[in-house]
């Protein structure tokens, strides 16, 4: 039984990805779900947005071509903005059934401070959420 048939992924082109592509390829392939790598570059201006996506494709890129040969349907999301909002109008525009994400181990009072895309999104969708805490 699929439950989840579409999995969006945050990525942010750091080292706490890999460990959330290990557990979303296993579920993925669980479910014979595809996967969307989403990045969203948070530029100020107009050169700094393009260096910005040349270099989240060929980060999102290498990811997809890891699935792939574990043998998970894979596609590439690049937008452009705040994380919160853009991660917001992707899921609006498509029919995800998950949305995963990593946690960069903020504390209690660092997100009261600083915010969390996470503490946002837990909010404000109504699909799951999944939160890996990065190692």
């Amino acid at each position: 039984m699929q439950i989840y048939k579409k999995i969006l992924v945050t990525i942010d082109c750091s080292p706490v990805d890999d460990a959330m592509l290990r557990h979303i390829s296993a579920l993925a392939r669980q479910n014979d779900a595809t996967v969307y790598l989403l990045h969203v570059v948070h530029s100020h201006t107009l050169d700094q947005d393009r260096v910005m996506c040349e270099q989240a494709r060929s980060c999102l890129e290498s990811y997809r071509t890891v699935l792939e040969a574990q043998g998970v349907e894979a596609h590439i999301v690049i937008r452009s903005g705040e994380p919160d909002d853009e991660i917001l109008r992707e899921i609006a525009a498509t029919d995800y059934d998950l949305v995963a994400m990593a946690t960069h181990g903020h504390t209690f009072i660092g997100d009261l401070l600083f915010g969390s895309v996470s503490q946002s999104l837990k909010h404000k969708i109504s699909i799951p959420l999944l939160l890996l805490k990065s190692e």
